[in-house]
């Protein structure tokens, strides 16, 4: 599962939008560092190995980034699907999952381009007592399914915070250290994709080294809004309920049910 802001050289939105003037270049570059966690579970043994566009560019790049003449020939790729919802591996059963480019979550100072699904509507996000971002999204998507997190590269503050949530057996993989918000000073791209293919090689010769990650059941997943008018989206849904105007939980039996109930389909 793959996204743009954890990689080495991004920091700006304008990198990450597309059709913006700097997104081709960046495309190349989150491209590659793909192509390095590929050529790293290949020689690792992997026999399937499917890499997922996770990052929303906007219009007709949304989850349509990668550029497939470039990519390994080892793999194959989801594209164009909505985002934690491709499940069909997860499901027929998925030995590890690699997170490759994350970032970190909103609110997170030294974190490039920091944030939790949309800047404006997510300011916290709680499973449980767990104050999460995207990867810990992606990382109880797969646990859903019995399926570890074994890799995690980003950013500085993003490798930390999937070490927090995960266990300090996760192999994270830093790629720049971030600055500010929209600063970093970065590995060159050539020296990050080594060490990501050396972090995928290394992560996948024990299986069992970190758990899957599973929120306790039954399972209560809270939205601190930025503003009041985002809580809209979240009205009349079952399970669903407003503590204050800026705070919304929704309670399920399980991680999945809880989720399904506040993330559109």
């Amino acid at each position: 599962m793959s996204d743009m802001e954890g990689v080495s050289g991004i920091v700006v939105w304008e990198q990450v939008e597309g059709g913006a003037p700097l997104f081709e270049e960046c495309r190349r570059l989150y491209t590659e560092e793909i192509n390095a966690a590929v050529r790293g579970a290949k020689s690792a043994g992997a026999t399937e190995i499917v890499v997922v566009d996770c990052h929303g560019a906007g219009k007709g790049w949304n989850f349509n980034s990668l550029i497939p003449e470039l990519l390994d020939v080892n793999c194959e790729w989801v594209n164009h699907h909505p985002w934690g919802r491709y499940t069909e591996l997860l499901e027929q059963g998925c030995d590890a999952a690699l997170l490759v480019g994350m970032h970190a979550r909103a609110g997170t100072p030294d974190g490039v381009l920091s944030h939790t699904i949309s800047s404006t509507t997510w300011r916290n996000l709680y499973f449980n007592n767990d104050l999460v971002g995207e990867t810990g999204i992606n990382a109880a998507l797969c646990g859903h399914f019995d399926c570890p997190v074994l890799l995690v590269t980003g950013d500085e503050a993003t490798c930390r915070e999937a070490r927090e949530l995960l266990g300090k057996n996760l192999t994270a993989v830093a790629v720049k250290k971030g600055l500010s918000r929209f600063s970093a000073r970065n590995i060159p791209p050539a020296r990050a994709r080594q060490m990501i293919e050396e972090g995928a090689k290394a992560a996948l010769k024990n299986l069992k080294r970190v758990k899957p990650y599973k929120p306790k059941t039954p399972t209560k997943i809270t939205i601190n809004l930025g503003y009041v008018d985002r809580g809209a989206q979240f009205k009349g849904r079952p399970g669903v309920e407003f503590i204050d105007p800026l705070k919304v939980v929704s309670s399920g039996k399980n991680w999945m049910q809880a989720w399904d109930q506040i993330w559109h389909h």
